[in-house]
């Protein structure tokens, strides 16, 4: 298991890593757009980051603009990002993290071929849940 910081955006996602990038020799590794996406979102939308990830000194920084009707600000625009390396992992600390929070996504399989989902604890911290399932 790893643990990773997840950021959110105001639709400027994208300026923000190649600020990153730029200014720690970092890499994008990864930039999925919300046009890209199977759930459909508005015109002004479709070009905005849905996920992305970046290495930074050897650390992973993954980041998205917030979706069309979140708008984020400064200490609610993060989530700790949990990956898994089992069903049974991921299942467990779901459960044990939800526990006198809220659920706000269910754990399920998604269109990226990973089973994902999303809790803010009752400390009201957010945390984010995945495992890539194995390839076949």
């Amino acid at each position: 298991m790893s643990l990773n910081i997840y950021i959110y955006f105001n639709g400027n996602c994208e300026e923000a890593m190649n600020f990153y990038k730029e200014a720690t020799g970092g890499s994008i590794d990864a930039m999925q757009r919300y046009g890209d996406a199977p759930m459909g979102t508005g015109d002004s939308y479709k070009d905005k980051i849905l996920h992305a990830v970046m290495t930074i000194y050897g650390s992973k920084l993954m980041c998205s603009d917030a979706n069309e009707s979140r708008h984020v600000t400064g200490g609610d625009n993060f989530s700790l990002a949990l990956d898994f390396k089992s069903d049974e992992e991921i299942t467990n600390a779901f459960e044990a993290l939800s526990v006198g929070g809220n659920i706000t996504m269910p754990l399920q399989d998604t269109f990226w071929d990973a089973k994902f989902g999303m809790c803010t604890d009752k400390f009201g911290i957010g945390w984010m849940f995945n495992f890539d399932k194995p390839k076949k």
